[in-house]
């Protein structure tokens, strides 16, 4: 009777290992793949070394199954850990196709453009590219699209608005424009232009860390639902966390709200997706989850705010995500920026235009209501707000008993049409002028909407209060483009009408708003689009 030798043994158990790892691979069982595949690693890496072993066909064996694990890590998001696997399968064969074209794929995920297109290049000259030329070639153009998107930030998603929004929302270029970190006047640090930038013009495009979300079906969230909500965001967070070095020290570097002044400021090319800091296992990561608690609760951002705009089919959907460098972006109540939400990214973009060195900002607290009303939003955000604006409308609401009857007057329900004029002769009394016009007006907002949008109102106070066009300019330049103010100003369009000359100069008027509003990343076509919504909403 024919008798096994151990070598023998261990070659039929080794191959019973790498078709069982197959096998779960298949079945896209993959921890329990990724179990199987590490044992045949194991066992494969020990028997290069023992004197009687096939090294070619154990460097073979051992490409495979790095490759394999590597792509069941990264359908479990564990990304650094799958392109550990990645090079170690390189180290033994630079060319390995199956593994340049897995790598590629998970660096062009991690929005590192100019490494997948290596990937994918150097894959595109090998004799097994000849079978999969169409979809490789289409990951290498994606990536050569995405490497100029990050560079140019020239963003354009006409063609996904004008089809209705269709399925998931498209995957976007990661882009850091013309800015830097600095000490900041307003608290800590913040960021600030390098360049002048005009209004509309992308200043950050980013993907969250993590981020979640709930339908909101017509109705506020409930506080349990809140609670869950927080949660599982918190947990994603910490999934994140204990996979990539990187990440963790990133999110470590913002505010926890204390002690802001002594904080370092870091480099703005640390957040550049290139920018690889040395990658780990995720054994290793301890996390001091109290800081990263303070960092969440600071730092988190909701896309209902008043400051964003979120571009996707079903709006009753509310989200919460941390994304990094935006959380470097300090408040004012004359913001010069906005945020777009599409899909996982936030896009940033300028709200009015900035001169280099001016610092960009955010509303965090509603730029068009009363001091008042923001002195009381500002609890919630734990904002001291000390801008020019709020220092000029404390000074007036405490010299001026005309405003603290204005002020009555709407928790009474007065004539709105009445207080628009009472608020302009005192402005005119005062010698109130620009900026300073600008600041009464947004605060007192609510009055002048709802003036323009009354006709028996319009009847009595039309001739006597200053024409939209007017406040709208005054109420823009302080706070940049505001959803708001846009649909009132589409409004009135709608109700003039008109000849064509005079409205072609309205909507481009409208259109400028439009572009302060949601950023340059549409054309006209689908703008109206946009501006239909806007009305709609």
């Amino acid at each position: 009777m024919a008798t096994t030798t151990k070598e023998e043994e261990q070659e039929e158990y080794m191959q019973q290992l790498r078709s069982k790892a197959t096998e779960l691979f298949i079945r896209e069982e993959w921890n329990d793949s990724i179990q199987t595949y590490s044992q045949f690693i194991t066992l494969c890496t020990h028997n290069l070394s023992l004197p009687l072993s096939d090294p070619q066909k154990l460097h073979k064996s051992l490409c495979i199954a790095l490759c394999n694990r590597a792509e069941a890590k990264s359908r479990l998001r564990d990304f650094n850990s799958a392109l550990q696997d990645c090079d170690h399968a390189l180290q033994l064969d630079a060319t390995h196709f199956k593994t340049l074209v897995c790598k590629g794929k998970i660096l062009l995920f991690l929005n590192r453009y100019s490494m997948a297109l290596h990937c994918f290049k150097t894959a595109l000259v090998d004799p097994q590219a000849s079978g999969n030329s169409e979809f490789l070639v289409g990951y290498f153009e994606k990536c050569k699209k995405f490497e100029f998107l990050s560079r140019t930030g020239n963003l354009d998603l006409s063609h996904w608005v004008l089809n209705g929004f269709p399925g998931k929302a498209p995957e976007l270029a990661e882009y850091i424009g013309s800015v830097e970190i600095r000490k900041s006047e307003i608290s800590g640090r913040g960021v600030f232009a390098t360049k002048n930038i005009d209004a509309g013009s992308l200043i950050l495009v980013t993907k969250a860390i993590a981020i979640e979300r709930s339908i909101l079906a017509g109705k506020d969230l409930s506080e349990d639902t809140q609670l869950v909500m927080w949660k599982n965001f918190i947990d994603k967070v910490v999934d994140f966390v204990r996979k990539c070095h990187k990440t963790r020290d990133l999110i470590g570097k913002l505010s926890i709200g204390e002690n802001e002044d002594e904080l370092d400021v870091p480099e703005v090319e640390l957040f550049r997706p290139e920018s690889i800091g040395e990658m780990h296992s995720s054994e290793d990561i301890d996390i001091d989850m109290v800081k990263l608690l303070a960092i969440l609760d600071v730092n988190s951002l909701t896309e209902d705010a008043v400051s964003a705009n979120v571009l996707r089919k079903n709006n009753d959907c509310y989200g919460v995500g941390l994304w990094l460098l935006p959380s470097f972006i300090n408040h004012s109540c004359c913001p010069n920026a906005r945020r777009l939400h599409v899909g996982d990214y936030l896009i940033v973009h300028a709200s009015r235009d900035l001169k280099a060195g001016e610092e960009i900002t955010l509303a965090y607290l509603d730029p068009l209501t009363s001091l008042n009303k923001r002195k009381d939003m500002s609890v919630t955000w734990g904002i001291h707000c000390k801008c020019k604006r709020c220092k000029f409308e404390g000074e007036i609401l405490f010299s001026k008993q005309e405003m603290k009857e204005i002020e009555i007057g709407i928790e009474r329900g007065m004539d709105v049409g009445g207080l628009v004029y009472k608020l302009e002769e005192q402005m005119k009394r005062w010698k109130v002028r620009g900026k300073e016009k600008g600041y009464l007006r947004a605060s007192f907002w609510s009055l002048y909407s709802e003036a323009y949008g009354s006709e028996r109102c319009m009847k009595r106070w039309g001739r006597r209060i200053p024409a939209l066009d007017a406040v709208v300019d005054s109420i823009t330049d302080v706070v940049g483009g505001d959803h708001r103010v846009l649909k009132i100003l589409m409004e009135e369009l709608k109700k003039k009408g008109g000849g064509s000359g005079g409205r072609n100069l309205e909507m481009e008027k409208v259109f400028k708003l439009a572009r302060e509003v949601y950023g340059k990343v549409v054309k006209k076509q689908a703008m109206k689009i946009l501006l239909e919504l806007c009305i709609a909403d």
